[in-house]
């Protein structure tokens, strides 16, 4: 299978909206896959990988940052108020690595995704919860888009 230089293009900007809206900065990637199916100028498999792709990358660059918490949480530029992280560590102290199936959630899900890393969540486990649900979320997207749901 050949793919158009203009659907690689696409497929690559689904990836990095996916990967801005997984993390603690504002985008819409539900809305950026919906396009690109509703336009229907590739298989729905591809898009469906790259936004999840871009999705978890998001996700594992904010359990970085929660790694490293203690070396930024002061700075003024800290992209979490103490309120969120401490709202997040109370939910991902309540339910464990389980909270990670929301983190598809907007608003509660990114910050799950750091609360994750400054708990010291193991990266194998992390990395599999947090691929289900961002999949699962776009399956959801892709499902509705398409009519089937």
């Amino acid at each position: 299978m050949i793919v158009a230089v203009e659907d690689l293009v696409s497929l690559l900007g689904l990836f990095v909206v996916a990967l801005v809206a997984a993390t603690l900065l504002p985008a819409q990637s539900e809305v950026a896959l919906a396009g690109l199916l509703a336009a229907g100028d590739q298989p729905v498999v591809a898009p469906v990988i790259m936004a999840t792709a871009g999705n978890v990358v998001g996700s594992t660059l904010n359990w970085l940052l929660g790694r490293g918490i203690e070396q930024f949480r002061n700075r003024r530029w800290f992209p979490v108020s103490e309120r969120a992280l401490q709202r997040a560590i109370g939910w991902y102290g309540r339910w464990g690595r389980w909270s990670l199936l929301l983190s598809w959630v907007p608003v509660v899900g990114d910050p799950l995704t750091l609360a994750a890393g400054v708990l010291r969540e193991p990266f194998w486990s992390f990395l599999a919860l947090v691929t289900v649900a961002k999949a699962g979320r776009y399956m959801v997207v892709t499902a509705a888009t398409l009519g089937v749901l």
